[in-house]
C-alpha cells in the first residue's frame, strides 16, 4: 500500500517535467470525457400483462406412424423422437403445419406445449409438438393416434393456444 502510493506521489511529481525532458513541443491530446449511463432494470412484466394469450384458429386430423402418412421412417418425428410403436396416442404429440412452425416463420417450436379445443373431449387437451406436415398443408393440427385406437377424422375451427 506504502508502494503504490509513493510511485503515485514520485509520478505526480515528475509528469510536469516530462515535457521539458523529452523535447516535444506539442500537447498531450486531452483524455475523451467519459459518458456516464446509469443501469436501470426495469421489473420484467406479469404474464398476463406481457401478452394476451392468443388462440389461432385451424383444422384438425389424424395420423397414425405408418409409411402411407408420413416418410420412409414412420417412427422418427420431424424433431429426432421416437415414437413408441405399440401405443403411439400415450406420448399426446402431434404435427402442425409448417406455416406455424417456427422453422419456417411460425411461432411454434418443436418441444412447445400446445392446447387443442374444439375436436371432441377424447382428442381434446394438451400436446407437444414433435412433427411437421408436408409443406402443401397450412394452418393444419395433425394428431398423433395409433391404428388400433380406430380414430378418423377432419374438424374444422379448432383452436389452438401455445402454452
Amino acid at each position: 500500500m506504502v508502494k503504490n502510493q509513493t510511485y503515485g506521489l514520485l509520478l505526480l511529481i515528475i509528469l510536469p517535467f516530462l515535457k521539458e525532458i523529452s523535447g516535444s513541443t506539442t500537447q498531450a491530446p486531452a483524455m475523451p470525457a467519459l459518458e456516464h449511463h446509469p443501469l436501470v432494470i426495469k421489473p420484467a412484466p406479469k404474464p398476463a400483462e406481457a401478452e394476451e394469450v392468443r388462440h389461432i384458429n385451424v383444422s384438425a386430423s389424424v395420423y397414425f406412424p405408418e409409411e402411407a402418412q408420413t416418410d420412409e421412417d414412420p417412427f422418427i418425428t420431424a424433431d429426432g423422437s421416437r415414437i413408441n410403436e405399440r401405443n403411439p396416442r400415450e406420448h399426446r404429440w402431434l404435427a402442425l403445419s409448417r406455416n406455424l412452425l417456427s422453422r419456417w416463420g411460425g411461432h411454434i417450436a418443436y418441444g412447445d406445449s400446445v392446447k387443442v379445443e374444439g375436436i371432441s373431449k377424447q382428442l381434446d387437451g394438451v400436446y407437444v409438438v414433435r412433427d411437421a406436415m408436408h409443406r402443401r398443408i397450412r394452418n393444419r393440427v395433425d394428431i398423433l393416434v395409433g391404428p388400433n385406437d380406430q380414430i378418423n377424422g377432419y374438424w374444422e375451427d379448432v383452436k389452438l393456444t401455445k402454452l
